[in-house]
This record gives C-alpha cells, structure tokens and sequence, in this order.
C-alpha cells in the first residue's frame, strides 16, 4: 500500500539559493598540503617507481572562445584554447580536490562556457635505457587537454575514469611544465555526469570539475605489461592471469612473463612462465586447499608478474559470486556455492570538504568500517567510481560491493518520468520500453553521443575494476534516469564479464533483463515480490530515515522519506526496520540497500553526519 503522507512529505520543493554550511571531516582539518593522499593510487597494478604529483597548483578560470555546453564540442573547445600567460595564473589550488570543492582553497564552480587551467612544473627523473615516463591522471571531469612544455599530449573525456600519458619524448632537462585545460558542461550538457548538477538540492549535490582523484608520475620500461586481468573461481580453486603488452622498443627473443603467487603468509603457491608471449597471453593456476576469500575472512593472495625488466605487484581474493535457485527454487545469490543474504548501505562517496574526493586514504577506511560496525556486509557504490584505493579496502576489510554504472542524459524536464509517476504508479514499472524513441527522449537518454559515452564509460569501469574480489554486481541503470536499451546493455556487460551477476535496472521501469528484480521501495509497505523470470528479488533501495544533527548539516533544510526531531525514535525506528528487511529473507527477499551511509547536502538521511563526526546510531 502506498503511503501517500510519506510520498508528500519528501515532493521535491523550491530551494534557496544558500551558500552551503563549511564543515570539514576529521581529516580534512588535519590535511598536509605537502603530502595530500601520498599511497599508491593503484594498488592492484603496482610498479616501484612512481612518484605523487599532488599539492599546491597554480590556476586560472577563463572564458571559451565559444560556448560549448555540449560534450561533442569539449574536446574541441580545449584542444584548440589559448594558453594564458604565466602572469594569468593568479590563484592556486590544492589537486586533487576539485575547484568546487573547501579543500581546493578555491570555492568557485566551474560553468559551462569557462575553461579551467592548471599548471605546476616538476623535476624529470632520471630514466635508464628505453624506458618510458607516464603522467597518470586518475580522474578529471569532464574533458580535458593536456600539455608537456607547450606541446599537446592528449587528451580524455568523461569525468569518472583514470587515464595516462607517455610524455617521455616531451621532456626537457631541469623543470619541466605540466599544463591542463579542463571544461565542464554538467547537466547543461547531456553528459555522463552521476549526482552532481549545477542546480543542486535533494537527491542532487553539487557539481563538480577538474582534478577530483591523484597525479602522478610513472617509470616503465619501453616494453611492459600493459593490461591485467585476474579471473577466480571457487569451485576450481583457480587463479587465471590474463595478460596483454605494450612493446615500444624491438622485443628480445627471450622475453617472458613469469608470474609468482605467495598466500597472505608469503608462502609461494604457484609459479609458471609463458614464454615469447604475443600480444596476449593467459595463465591458469590451480591451488590446492585454495583459501576462499568471504566477508568473514577476506583472503588474499599476492601476485608479482615480471616481463623483461618490468615488475609488477598485485593481488587477488578467489572466490565466486552468482545467482542461482536455492533448494525451495527461490533464485538467491550464493557466494562460493553458499546462500549470501545481501545486507547493503548505499554509499554516494561524498565528503563535506572534499566532495566527491576523500580527504585521506583512512577516511576511506573509516566509512568502510563504519558500513561493517553497524551489521551491513554490502556497500552499494551509488553513481560513482571510487578511487582505487577504496576498492582495495574493500577487498582487505572483507565488504562486498554493488558497483553503479555512472548514468546521465539531459538537464530536460523528466521528473515526471524519473519519480513522479513510478512512485505513485507502480503498474507504469513494467509497461515502459526503454529501447522506444519517445521514452528515451522523456528519460533524457536520446542523444547518440550520451549513449556512447555510456557504453564507453560502462567499458572503461568493467576493465579497471574487474579484478577485485568485493565486486560482485554489476549495476547499470538507476531510477529511469538516463535509461536506454537495458537489456541489450545487459548482454552487452555479461560479455565484457561473465563472472558476475548484472542488476540491470535497478528502481524501476524493468525490462526483464539481468539477474535480480531490484525494486526502489521507499513509501509501501516492504515485502517480497516474486519475479516471473525466476530473477533474485532485491529491495535495492529503501528507508531514507531522515534526522538532522544540528552544527553537522550543510544546510537548514533536510530532504529525506521519513523526517525525524528526536534521535532516540529514528534509532528505534531504523533498527525496527532493519529487522523487518532481515525477516524477509526467510520469504525469498535475496538482500536489501539501505538508503543511506552519510548525509550529503541537503539530505540528511545518514547513518552519518556528512562531516562523519557523528555517528546517530550511537
């Protein structure tokens, strides 16, 4: 039954336009500019000499030469700018917290029709031989071109994914100058964007630009392993090391790929090596008695690969996720063969200070924790991808994790569509078809250059983050907003990875496809509805228990599902529906998010303050 009181207390209303409350996290009060988020950014592919490129930047905001909201129009706008003059470089900007951001020491919003300029020098290291120097580049949203002492490197768009240049040939002796021009569209330009929006409030929180995740420098040799993929299975007890390279210079006749595998005590395991390997090559090891990686004991394994003179670190947790019928014929998801009730938070990853950037490598830690202190075994990682460091965590600390796809589409009126009418009208969720031209113009996901970038952007998540054991679903579409294909999208990712089930639609508006039926549940009354198609059923959203702490909020308005004055009856309330939602596994009910980790902004519906000082379950 619809709760109609419930539904028209959290309708979306008229915002002021409220500069947003400064509250800085425990962390982000304590930041050294001089060693800002200093560990490795890549963990799971990891060479010994790298170098960080974080810290004070110099910066500038100017206007394009045309107004150029559109993404099809970024690369061109940035590519073809004008350098400004070094007297133009004004202000400066703490990387890798975006403009937008209190920790950047900037606080001005990047719009669309302005180009962001960054600059710093750096000292060369000394390279030996043949080998090579990257400029890595883990986020940058949206577009972005990058220039080594005047001359163009390269370029990238879309704001989520890392990305690297070889700059080698562009170096000069003594100080060398790194030069990066960034535009950002937002909404305003049917981009692949997730939360953020120019026009923030409720569910949607400030938009961001620019540097948002590490730089740094890399040294490799001319010819090294470009691309690793790790495949476990449980039931095998086997590791596959799936390999390709990058040979700049001519290649040995000797030239191999060893690959050495040492358990969590340094114990060798398995060793093999692939001689002349082409392009590409695979590795299967089978270990006996293999020590399962599970929440309850997150098990890794070390990896170190060496090709030639190229050595990389890297690890693994063997296990194997999957949905499948449990002996009743209810379809559940298992974990090495195991029945697994999915016990989630959802988590936007956004901080008070650092906005989509956390402030330090043990803010990660701190959240991650926090989900397992408070009885969640899943952390659904909403619209985002996280720094890589984050992932790691999850797999050491043992949570699993739901990982979004980053959806987008225009700034249109869809409201209607994207909330209004499958909340009041849950028979609209199964009678809308997304592969309709009309309905994905009204879901703002028509354009043909949003839809690339979506495919595109899907790709790059699935090929940077399939080797972590904490991921063990695959979310593409949330809400309708953005929406297109899903099914096709479906088979699209199952080909991409076929060892991980896909929640193709998560919200509503299913079209039958993927391995869970995954309802928003938000204003009815919580239970099991079974799928047709023998999916797992999965409340993927639900609670949003709303409650305000005074001096932890960034604005006087809360936005929520369910608005609370007292903490003691939020507490009571939210614990008596936590046990609801487990009760509800006995029923077929294959797991549930909770809604959510942290307040953001304006919603205020956290287990957390948004400045992560208080804990309102304590």
């Amino acid at each position: 039954m619809l709760d109609i009181k419930r539904v028209l207390a959290a309708k979306p209303k008229k915002h002021k336009d409220v500069e947003l409350e400064r509250l800085m996290t425990p962390w982000g009060e304590q930041i050294d500019p001089a060693n800002v988020l200093p560990e490795h950014p890549h963990p799971q592919f990891a060479r010994a000499h790298y170098e960080i490129l974080n810290g004070w930047w110099d910066c500038t905001f100017v206007t394009a030469a045309q107004e150029a909201p559109h993404p099809a129009k970024l690369p061109m706008v940035v590519d073809g700018a004008t350098i400004p003059a070094e007297a133009d470089f004004t202000q400066r900007i703490l990387v890798p917290f975006s403009p937008e951001a209190p920790l950047s020491g900037v606080n001005r919003q990047l719009k669309p029709g302005e180009l962001l300029w960054y600059r710093r020098t750096f000292e060369a290291p000394q390279l030996a031989g043949d080998d090579r120097l990257l400029l890595h580049f883990q986020a940058v949203d949206h577009t972005c071109s990058c220039r080594i002492n005047g001359t163009t490197v390269g370029g990238h768009a879309g704001g989520y994914s890392p990305f690297a240049f070889d700059i080698t040939n562009y170096l000069v002796e003594g100080k060398n100058e790194i030069l990066l021009c960034v535009a950002d569209s937002s909404e305003e330009g049917g981009q692949v964007r997730g939360k953020q929006r120019l026009d923030r409030g409720d569910i949607w929180y400030t938009a961001q630009s620019g540097i948002w995740q590490t730089v740094w420098l890399e040294t490799v040799p001319a010819n090294r392993i470009d691309l690793l993929q790790i495949v476990t299975d449980a039931y095998e007890g086997s590791i596959t090391v799936n390999a390709s390279f990058r040979d700049s210079a001519p290649r040995s006749h000797d030239l191999r790929l060893t690959v050495e595998i040492r358990d969590a005590e340094g114990i060798m395991v398995a060793a093999d090596t692939f001689t002349t390997p082409d392009e590409t090559c695979a590795m299967k090891f089978h270990l006996p008695d293999a020590h399962l990686w599970t929440p309850e004991d997150p098990y890794l394994y070390t990896l170190m690969l060496t090709y030639g003179s190229d050595v990389v670190s890297s690890y693994c947790g063997i296990r194997t996720a999957e949905v499948k019928p449990d002996p009743q014929g209810r379809a559940r998801f298992y974990l090495n063969g195991k029945p697994c009730f999915l016990k989630g938070v959802l988590d936007q990853g956004y901080w008070s200070d650092g906005l989509m950037t956390a402030p330090s490598d043990d803010a990660l830690v701190f959240d991650i924790q926090a989900a397992k202190a408070a009885g969640f075994n899943m952390m659904r990682k909403h619209i985002k991808l996280e720094a890589s460091r984050w992932y790691y965590h999850c797999d050491r600390l043992g949570m699993m994790v739901w990982q979004d796809m980053v959806n987008g589409g225009d700034k249109g009126p869809h409201q209607w569509q994207w909330s209004y009418k499958p909340t009041l009208f849950k028979a609209s969720w199964n009678r809308y078809d997304d592969t309709d031209a009309k309905h994905q113009e009204e879901l703002g996901s028509d354009s043909p250059l949003y839809q690339e970038e979506w495919l595109h952007t899907c790709n790059e998540f699935i090929e940077y983050l399939q080797g972590h054991p904490c991921i063990i679903t695959w979310v593409l579409f949330n809400e309708g907003w953005g929406q297109f294909d899903s099914a096709a999208a479906t088979d699209h990712v199952r080909k991409l990875d076929p060892t991980r089930p896909v929640d193709s639609v998560s919200g509503w508006y299913d079209q039958g496809a993927g391995d869970f039926k995954s309802v928003h549940n938000y204003f009815r009354t919580l239970k099991v509805w079974p799928d047709e198609g023998k999916r797992a059923f999965a409340i993927s959203e639900c609670g949003g228990l709303t409650f305000r702490v005074e001096g932890h909020s960034s604005l006087p308005e809360a936005y929520g599902y369910a608005a609370y004055e007292d903490a003691g009856a939020w507490r009571t309330d939210l614990r008596k529906l936590l046990v609801h939602l487990n009760s509800l596994e006995a029923k077929g009910l294959a797991g549930y998010v909770y809604t959510q980790l942290t307040d953001i902004e304006e919603e205020v519906n956290g287990l957390l303050t948004y400045d992560r000082k208080v804990n309102k379950l304590l």
